[in-house]
């Protein structure tokens, strides 16, 4: 770990942060590909360090976000149930994945969500406040319209099972769930982008605290890399919640196709060698 590494990793921290903060997907889909690609690390090297990243930026989101009556505890909790059973499972599984098996669904999932979000541009899924949002939808205040707004939960078991999927992908991948519940929060269940995203990051801490202490014993977590990598997260998470603030939600699910496409064609040579 040589000065300039350090600052390197957490300048990438940095950048992880920050979309984990505006997008709630932890960061992970950035700071995986760097640390794997430019620095070299073994693929489960950098996806447990990644892990700790994003423990780190569901904290800062959560506590930047929890005055504005964004994140849904209740679906959030309800959620997290299976999300920990997928990342239980697929974190002990890792161990027998190899690393071409891992590139190729890492691949995959980035692809497939950026597909969706791109046909999901203009859904917002905001009602009325005053129409009732049901046991687990919720009401917070929309920048963007400048007003109250309200939602409902919509197909409930796509979430539970997204939940559970997001959960392995976790896991094993080390980006964080959010790159999977975000989009289908928003795209299918009825749940805003702003809304999605705040609920997704306090999930994805809970999801990989699950994970981390496997990936820990296993030799997998580097202490110095992880904590320049934290450094960096809690400094880009503080520029994330800025921009996320003045940005559109039809902008912000750009970003993430953007983000998810570029990764996932990298990945997908990657894996075809």
């Amino acid at each position: 770990m040589t000065l300039p590494i350090v600052f390197a990793v957490m300048a990438a921290g940095a950048v992880g942060g920050c979309l984990g903060s505006l997008l709630g997907l932890g960061g992970g889909v950035f700071l995986v590909p760097f640390l794997n690609v430019a620095l070299g690390l073994d693929f489960k090297v950098a996806a447990a360090v990644s892990l700790m990243t994003v423990i780190a930026t569901s904290s800062a989101v959560s506590a930047g976000t929890a005055g504005r009556q964004l994140i849904n505890l209740r679906l959030g909790m309800l959620l997290e149930i299976a999300s920990t059973a997928g990342g239980l499972t697929l974190g002990v599984l890792v161990e027998h994945m190899s690393d071409a098996l891992l590139n190729r669904m890492f691949a995959v999932v980035t692809a497939a969500i950026a597909v969706l979000m791109l046909t999901r541009l203009e859904r917002r899924n905001v009602l009325g406040a005053d129409v009732d949002p049901g046991p687990l939808g919720g009401r917070f205040y929309d920048d963007e319209s400048g007003r109250h707004v309200a939602y409902r939960v919509r197909r409930l078991p796509v979430a539970l099972v997204a939940s559970l999927l997001a959960g392995g992908v976790s896991g094993a991948l080390g980006i964080g769930g959010g790159i999977l519940k975000v989009p289908i929060l928003n795209a299918w269940c009825g749940v805003p982008m702003r809304a999605a995203a705040a609920t997704s990051a306090l999930m994805i801490g809970v999801t990989a605290v699950s994970s981390v202490p496997i990936q820990y014993a296993r030799g997998y977590v580097i202490p110095p890399v992880a904590a320049a990598a934290v450094l960096g997260v809690l400094l880009g998470s503080r520029a994330g919640f800025w921009f996320g603030g003045r940005a559109r939600a039809k902008w912000l699910k750009l970003l993430m196709a953007m983000v998810l496409g570029s990764v996932s064609v990298l990945y997908f040579v990657r894996g075809m060698r």
